[in-house]
Formats: C-alpha cells, sequence, structure tokens
C-alpha cells in the first residue's frame, strides 16, 4: 500500500510548490527548492539561533530526550508513522521497528549526558565561562549556523548529525537524502512539538543532488559543512566550501570481523548468531555492516564450519526481521556476485570456495578459501575467510585501510589487545564485539574524531 510522506520541516519558511519523488511504496511530497525558500529557511535560522543559544545544555537534552521519548513510545502517533513510513519505504515493518529503537535510544538523556561528560567534563562550557587553571576561563560555542549534507544508508544517522548539533546550540539546515527522509523530519517535528523555539532552530528539506544552486546558497550560508556521503559527494563540497568555513566529513565506510579458534571451539553457534545479526541488521547497509570475516584455522571447528552455522543464522534472523524490498539492481548485484564466486570455485588449482543461500536473494554466505578482501554488495551477502592467524587477515585490510571503520574481534583479551594496536595502525577507529557492532555508544570517537568537539570554537578569558 502506497504511504505519502511531506519530507519537510521548515517553520516560519512559506511554501508555495511542492514535487514528488516515488521511494518504494513512499510517495515523498518536497517543497520546490527555489532560491527565495532557501533565502527564507536560512534567514528564520538566523532568528531561531539566538533564541536557541538562550536554553541551557541542560534544557536542551531535556528537550531531546523527549522528543526521543515519543518515537520508543508504543502509543505514540508519531512512533507509528516512523514504523509506517520506514516500511513503506523498503525495510521490513520488524526490522522498521528495531531501527527506530536502536537508534532513539542513543538519544535519551542518560546517553546524551554521558556523550557530553565524556568530550568537555563540564557541559556548562556551552552556557558560559568556566574555570579553566591558570587563572583562566573558558567558553565553546558552536555554529552560528551549521548545514547537514545527508546520507541515506541507515536511518537515523541524519538525526544523530542534528542531536550532535542541537546540543552545542547551533542552527540546522539539513538537506535529506532522497532514501532517507523519514526519521530526521519526524524527530524535528517531535522537538517542536516539546519545545517550539528549539524546533525552529531545525530545517530539513528535499531537494535532487546536483541542484548546484540551493547547495551553493547554503554553503555561502553556513559556517560548518557536515558531509556524510561517498567519495563524488565529499570531493563536490570540498571544492566549494571556503577557507573560512568548518568541513566535516564522513566519508564512505565499511566494517568487517575477526574471529580465533578459540572463539570458535567456545561458542560456535553463538559467534555465527552474532555474526549473522550484525550482517543482517539495517539490511548491511551501513557503515558498521559488516562485508566479510577472517576466521583462524588449527581449532577443533573451523571456517566452514562457521560459515554453515552462519547460514543457519541467518535463516532465523530472516524469519525474526525480515530483508527489506530490494531494487533489480540490487538483486542483479546478488546473482552475479554468486555467480562469479561459484566460478571461481571451479577454476582448476584455485580456491575452495562454496555459496550457501536463503531463497531468492534472501540471504548469502561465500565461503572463499582466498583471504582476499572483497566489498559486499550488502543486502545480507557476506563472505567467510579462512587464515592461519588473525595477523593475516590485518595484513589483508591494510591497502584498503582507510575505508575501514569498525572491526568485530571474536577473541580472548589479550589476542583482541595486541590486535587492536595493529588495526588502529591500518586505519580502524573503533575495535568491538559483534553483538555491539551495529551499535556504537553515543560517546564513540565517529571516524576517529570527538562529534562534538569538531562543531566547537574555544574562547578563553584570560585574568
Amino acid at each position: 500500500m502506497s504511504l505519502a510522506f511531506d519530507a519537510w520541516h521548515l517553520p516560519g519558511v512559506d511554501i508555495r510548490a511542492l514535487a514528488t519523488l516515488a521511494l518504494g511504496d513512499l510517495t515523498v511530497r518536497y517543497p520546490e527548492p527555489t532560491p527565495e525558500l532557501i533565502a527564507s529557511t536560512i534567514a528564520q535560522l538566523g532568528d531561531a539561533g539566538e533564541r536557541l543559544r538562550e536554553h541551557t545544555v541542560t534544557e536542551l537534552v531535556e528537550v531531546i530526550d523527549a522528543a526521543a521519548g515519543r518515537l520508543l513510545d508504543p502509543e505514540d502517533a508519531i512512533r507509528g508513522e516512523a514504523i509506517e513510513g520506514l516500511s513503506a519505504a523498503g525495510y521490513s515493518r520488524s526490522m522498521a521497528a528495531r531501527v527506530v529503537d536502536g537508534m532513539a535510544r542513543d538519544w535519551r538523556a542518560d546517553r546524551l549526558r554521558r556523550l557530553l561528560d565524556a568530550e568537555l567534563g563540564d557541559p556548562a562550557v556551552l552556557d558560559e565561562l568556566r574555570p579553566a587553571g591558570d587563572g583562566r576561563r573558558t567558553r565553546a560555542y558552536g555554529p552560528r549556523l551549521a548545514y547537514h549534507v545527508f546520507s541515506g544508508n541507515v536511518p537515523g544517522v541524519a538525526v544523530t548529525s542534528l542531536v550532535r548539533a542541537l546540543l552545542v546550540k547551533a542552527p540546522s539546515l539539513g538537506k535529506l537524502a532522497a532514501d532517507g527522509p523519514v526519521l530526521p523530519v519526524l524527530f524535528a517535528r517531535a522537538v517542536s512539538a516539546v519545545a517550539p523555539t528549539v524546533g525552529r532552530a531545525l530545517a530539513v528539506t528535499y531537494w535532487p543532488g546536483g541542484l548546484t544552486e540551493p547547495e551553493q546558497q547554503a554553503v555561502r550560508a553556513a559556517d560548518t559543512v557536515i558531509v556524510y556521503g561517498g567519495e563524488e559527494v565529499v570531493a563536490s563540497y570540498r571544492d566549494r566550501v571556503r577557507e573560512d568555513t568548518r568541513l566535516v566529513v564522513h566519508g564512505p565506510r565499511f566494517s568487517v570481523g575477526l574471529v580465533s579458534r578459540s572463539a570458535l571451539d567456545r561458542d560456535l553457534d553463538g559467534t555465527a548468531r552474532s555474526v549473522a545479526r550484525a550482517v543482517a541488521m539495517f539490511d548491511q547497509q551501513g557503515c558498521v555492516s559488516p562485508h566479510a570475516v577472517w576466521v583462524e584455522t588449527g581449532g577443533e571447528t573451523g571456517p566452514e564450519d562457521l560459515a554453515d552455522a552462519v547460514a543457519r543464522a541467518l535463516q532465523a534472523v530472516e524469519d525474526e526481521l525480515p530483508r527489506g524490498r530490494l531494487s533489480p539492481a540490487e538483486a542483479s548485484a546478488i546473482q552475479q556476485e554468486r555467480t562469479a564466486a561459484e566460478l571461481k570455485g571451479h577454476q582448476p588449482g584455485g580456491p575452495s570456495v562454496r555459496v550457501l543461500t536463503g531463497d531468492g536473494t534472501r540471504w548469502t554466505v561465500i565461503y572463499d578459501s582466498d583471504p582476499a578482501f572483497v566489498p559486499s554488495c550488502l543486502n545480507r551477502l557476506v563472505r567467510i575467510h579462512p587464515v592461519d592467524g588473525l595477523d593475516e587477515a590485518v595484513d589483508r585490510l591494510a591497502p584498503v585501510g582507510r575505508y575501514l571503520q569498525s572491526v568485530a574481534v571474536a577473541a580472548p583479551d589479550p589476542t583482541r589487545r595486541r590486535l587492536a594496536d595493529r588495526l588502529a595502525r591500518v586505519g580502524v577507529t573503533r575495535i568491538t564485539t559483534f553483538d555491539r557492532l551495529p551499535w556504537p555508544p553515543p560517546d564513540w570517537h565517529h571516524d576517529g574524531q570527538e562529534p562534538l568537539r569538531e562543531l566547537l570554537r574555544w574562547v578563553d578569558l584570560e585574568s
């Protein structure tokens, strides 16, 4: 059943003409991005920013917490709209609910306070001059206007970006991704319902990529530009941002996993379930989704045993959290990767390859004795590679280190600590477990940076 969704939150701005975009069963309506509309939005945000900065950071935490609570409340209409919208856009209903729950928990007060304490120590530096030692006092200031360019691979990441800006009292203009308009708009509406003065400091809307005039207007007006996206998108903004404008980039990233022989011998099925859930979450579309898993040989159970167990676990996850709809291109990509793997396995003297599949293209496990890294086409397709030792896997990852984000390591603590240093030198910024892989903590160093501090400007008053 088709669902219509108004993909904008532009308080105080006159909307005169609408256009539409088809996204699965979701019909997205959005305002025509005229120069007048963008200019009016920027002017309104300037006024709203003054009101936003009158709030204390404690008050802003409470506002964000209340908005997140609405998304988590089974009886709240805004949660129902979020799940319906994500389902119409392509997720299964159960996956949509799991995504909303997992993301909105990170916007609750306890986790926001943890983030503020971890980065700032004294969050009141966002409100007033605070003692800083040596007779100095210091204060932190957020952007005058933050312009966010969102990607749509994981619903909720855009909201997290807006939350971080609100915490540092920065009004925000967000350009919605074509395939991710639902949660940012609903979050902004929830904030407005809780605290209208704070909600007026959020403006989110969609316009098609490649429209240079609205993008240039936004870039010229903002003193901080935050870009999520692929290399081409990131490069286009690097070329346009002025030297005096701060550019915060979260470019293309991927994640992988490592499994020791002792982890297999200790709990084969439990390890397989953790791997399968990490692969299935977000239908493998996230930067935190594992593309491949390297497994240490030499134990009582081996990499092929894990491949079989992960296949069983993916089928069980499919029954609980069905994968969403695929485009014809996505389905074709899965079939092509399966075929390529099967042909590789039939090469005389070539590697040992097995292809395990679910119904249709629902899930795919490729066991490949060649340890070379091959990116997944996603949508629950994962490769399992055997290695004599996990250091060999790290060596295989070195050439793509700048794209690595998270690595799940199932191994004893001494092994994990030793590998952590090697992985960090390769380029990894987060070493975790398979269970935690899809859900980074709110105070993690996002792509190796402190997400609040990278938005701040500091002012010192010396005695």
